[in-house]
């Protein structure tokens, strides 16, 4: 959970009740109850229905109405339980998107091992046009570069990328990161169907070391 959604988580988990709820629901192991929730928090149930329900609104909880096994059938309303999702809050300024370096990475290592490097330039393109798509109907090529972090910057005609998502990686690993970097932004145009825009690598030592140049930008 990165971006406005883990802006979301942080602002929900900030009323100590509503952290308190969630740690509880999280150290269960098992679906848990509106009245279980409230006792473990020592607050009212509607209060802790209240919260419950606001931690579910930001992702990090699940509902669902779920009898107690002990219950006999079609004896009093199912209550609402809650569980824990797989999302992690992760907010980071500037935004940085290391999980997608390692999921193209991975990819890559299972899909060719003995050619790691090629197959992940291509999982990266293939990464970058699967964002586009998504963003396609509601962003042209600077919005969605800044809704993944990139800041983008207009300067003599061309488009500088003032953060880079993958900094503490590219600063080790420059040449790597770098290539996989520009094959994802050019996937990112390709989704997008932005035709006539070039992205092209110019290292800087101050912003992203990829660039975009045409019409659109």
């Amino acid at each position: 959970m990165t971006g406005d959604h883990g802006w979301a988580g942080v602002l929900a988990l900030a009323d100590p009740s509503r952290r308190e709820l969630y740690d509880h629901v999280r150290r269960a192991g098992r679906p848990v109850s509106r009245e279980e929730a409230a006792a473990a928090a020592g607050i009212s149930r509607g209060l802790a229905a209240f919260h419950l329900d606001k931690l579910v609104e930001a992702g990090l909880l699940r509902a669902r109405y779920e009898a107690p096994p002990d219950r006999p059938r079609g004896r009093g309303r199912t209550p609402k339980v809650y569980e824990p999702t797989a999302d992690t809050v992760t907010v980071t300024i500037p935004q940085r998107r290391y999980q997608l370096i390692a999921e193209i990475l991975t990819d890559a290592i299972a899909d060719d091992p003995a050619d790691a490097q090629r197959a992940a330039r291509e999982h990266a393109h293939r990464f970058g046009q699967s964002f586009g798509a998504e963003l396609r109907t509601r962003a042209d090529v600077r919005a969605a570069l800044d809704e993944l972090g990139f800041e983008p910057e207009v300067a003599a005609g061309r488009v500088l990328l003032r953060n880079c998502p993958f900094h503490a990686l590219a600063a080790r690993h420059t040449a790597l990161v770098c290539g996989l970097n520009h094959a994802f932004v050019d996937g990112l145009v390709d989704g997008l169907g932005a035709t006539g825009v070039r992205t092209r690598l110019a290292p800087h030592p101050d912003r992203c070391c990829v660039e975009l140049a045409g019409p659109g930008v």
